[in-house]
Parts: structure tokens; C-alpha cells; sequence
């Protein structure tokens, strides 16, 4: 039985399978990689644009004596006549309203990190329009529900955060997004990529996960309050 028929291009069958092996194996190398790379510049992006929304949240802070809250709306109103929506906060995106209102950030483009909840933002910032369903990213972490952290806390303490996974509040990060790592900020004003634990899907920081509180956490703090982490996650597409 002949093996060495040639095909329209010249190659014999056998050839043909040799590279088509060959271009098999190189793709199941190469994928991998190129996907890794994809993930770590969506984290550099994270990355990026957290630190812009974690200063205005220091901006604020300075200014309002607080975080953005429930207690700040009514002086953020007061201050700036805005008729953004801001008021009955329950998502992180309802927060952060509070910074543009103030003048603290400017485009909802700083609000972005990519996610499977989120969607480029369209940068029109009016009334309902601004940071809606999809445009946010990031979730804001507070203390026992809706109180907003102290900066007079440990500087360790995560701030802001992504990527939840589904937009939830129950401490699970999404591996896939930035190549199993969740980016937090912190009070200090860092930014960093921590490991995402596979078996739960919960963010480690040290030998703690995120939401753990108490002696051994971030959370606790002999000469102050302790902290009950919550995370307040944004609104889903």
C-alpha cells in the first residue's frame, strides 16, 4: 500500500501529518503561555486603576474626615449640588459615586478592571448613567455591613478589591481573570497581587484569608476597634 501520495501542495501524506503534529504541539505550548500573558496585562490594568480610585478614596478621606458611607452622602450633597444617585448605597459603584461627585475622579474609565460582571465603561457620568450595571470593577471592603474602615487602622488593611467571584459577598475571588491572584489596595496606598487559594476560591493573605478577622489578621488591632471585614461588591452587568 503506498503511503507517499502528495497532496496539491506537494507534500506527501506522511509530510503532512509531521507538521500538522508539529503545529499541534507548538499551539498546545504556546496557548498556555499567550493566555498567561493576556491575564498578567489585565492585572497590570487592575492594578493601575485601583491606585487611581484607592487615592481619591484618600482624597475623600482627608476631605470628609471618612471613607465614602451612608453619613457622607448628605454632606457630599450639601457641597456639591450633584444629582448623581449616591444616596441608599448598596453596591460598591453606589460608594464610588461619591468620589466623582466630589471631583476626585473625573472618568469611569479609573473604575474598570476587567472581570466576567464588567464591561468597558462609556464614560457618560449623569445621573443614573454613571458607573451603571457592568461599569464598575472593583469592591469596596467596610467593617460590619456599612461602616466605612478607619485610615487610622493597620496600613495593611485591603481597601478595595478584585476580581469577586459573580459579584459576590462572600469572599470568593475568581482564579481565571489574573491568573489565579485577586488584587487588593490597601490603606497604605499600595496595590498588590495576592494568591487565590484553589480549593476555596478565598484570598490569602498571610495564613489568613481575607474575610478572617480577629488575632492573627489584618483586622485586629490590640490599641483600636477590631474590624469585621465585609465585602461590598459592585453592581453586575
Amino acid at each position: 500500500m503506498k503511503t507517499n501520495l502528495r497532496t496539491s501542495g506537494g507534500f506527501t501524506l506522511v509530510e503532512l501529518l509531521v507538521v500538522i503534529s508539529i503545529i499541534a504541539t507548538l499551539a498546545g505550548v504556546g496557548v498556555p503561555v499567550i493566555m498567561t500573558k493576556i491575564k498578567d496585562g489585565a492585572r497590570a490594568e487592575a492594578i493601575g486603576n485601583i491606585k487611581q480610585v484607592g487615592l481619591a478614596m484618600f482624597s475623600f478621606d482627608q476631605d470628609y474626615a471618612s471613607y465614602p458611607s451612608a453619613d457622607t452622602v448628605t454632606q457630599v450633597t450639601t457641597n456639591t449640588g450633584t444629582d448623581l444617585t449616591i444616596a441608599g448605597p448598596t453596591k460598591s459603584n453606589d460608594y464610588f459615586r461619591q468620589l466623582i461627585a466630589a471631583g476626585y475622579i473625573d472618568s469611569e474609565r479609573s473604575f474598570y478592571a476587567k472581570g466576567t460582571y464588567t464591561l468597558k465603561p462609556d464614560n457618560v457620568m449623569k445621573t443614573t448613567s454613571c458607573l451603571a450595571k457592568g461599569e464598575c470593577g472593583f469592591a469596596y471592603i467596610m467593617d460590619t455591613g456599612d461602616k466605612p474602615l478607619s485610615s487610622a487602622g493597620n496600613s495593611g488593611r485591603p481597601l478595595l478589591a478584585t476580581s469577586v467571584f459573580k459579584a459576590a459577598s462572600d469572599g470568593t475571588f475568581d482564579p481565571d481573570v489574573y491568573a489565579k491572584k485577586a488584587v487588593l489596595f490597601r490603606i497604605d496606598n499600595s496595590a498588590v497581587a495576592e494568591s487565590i487559594r484553589p480549593s476555596d476560591m478565598k484570598v490569602l493573605i498571610g495564613a489568613k484569608t481575607l474575610l478572617d478577622s480577629g488575632d492573627g489578621t489584618v483586622w485586629y488591632d490590640s490599641a483600636t476597634s477590631s474590624v469585621t471585614p465585609t465585602i461590598v461588591p459592585p453592581l453586575s452587568k
